[in-house]
């Protein structure tokens, strides 16, 4: 059975020192509480993935990045490689974020290329795809996420997909307060279940963890997880706050 996970992305927040007292403050929250069936990433900036890491030791949490170049070293100034993010504690790294594309110029063909980095390297990926509001309202939402979907595991063979969780973010719901309707998540969420099952087959696509990243907190997550193709959530402003993040958490455990 595939697991659900919980991850928080947190964005451009907090350096070394205010990432571990986060860290601190969730652990207390989680502290005597069932958390065994619910995989905890924390993706971080580059600048407090060592001190989170440090944190997390001898807990279940997971460390992640929020990007990685494709490159293994040269002359890209500001760019960090995947073994750089081993390096200082990463186990995880998401990849194709509706913000990196947006503001940033990432297009499918490059998300290809830093998930295969990723990969090559030992990284467990965070696979993000997801329709604009307008491309929603066009009635190509699934066109799209299948699209995305299908040109960022290019090259992926089956058993690196244990490595690749896949997280269905509608960019209309980031960082807006809007959020897809549990239907809606759930629908989505089984158009890329479809994809990973025509690509890789039954199996694999059953053991997927495809998440729903867009404006889950501590109010909608019981619902939304309740759907059965929603295998947790990417969470961005409730996973900044240690009490909201632990209800989403305790909801995951249901």
């Amino acid at each position: 059975m595939r697991k659900t996970v919980i991850a928080g992305n947190w964005k451009m927040n907090l350096g070394p020192a205010k990432a571990a007292e986060l860290v601190c403050a969730m652990k207390a929250e989680l502290k005597g509480k069932e958390t065994s069936g619910c995989g905890i990433i924390l993706c971080v900036p580059f600048v407090s993935i060592a001190a989170v890491a440090k944190e997390c030791e001898g807990t279940q949490i997971k460390v992640g990045a929020q990007n990685v170049h494709w490159a293994e070293k040269g002359a890209f100034t500001g760019e960090i490689s995947a073994d750089m993010l081993k390096e200082v504690g990463a186990e995880y790294v998401i990849i194709g974020h509706s913000e990196r594309r947006q503001f940033f110029g990432e297009t499918d063909e490059s998300v290809n290329k830093r998930v295969k980095a990723a990969l090559e390297a030992g990284l467990k990926v965070i696979l993000c795809v997801g329709e604009l509001l307008e491309q929603r309202e066009l009635g190509i939402t699934t066109e799209i996420v299948s699209m995305q979907t299908k040109i960022a595991l290019g090259g992926i063979v089956p058993e690196q997909m244990k490595d690749i969780i896949i997280a269905y973010e509608p960019v209309w719901a980031i960082g807006t307060g809007k959020t897809a309707t549990s239907a809606q998540a759930d629908e989505v969420n089984g158009t890329i279940r479809e994809v990973v099952r025509e690509l890789y087959g039954d199996t694999i696509a059953e053991d997927t963890t495809v998440q729903y990243g867009g404006s889950m907190n501590a109010k909608n997550a019981d619902e939304l997880l309740a759907q059965p193709n929603v295998d947790g959530g990417l969470i961005g402003g409730a996973s900044l706050k240690a009490p909201d993040f632990a209800v989403i958490i305790a909801a995951a455990q249901k």
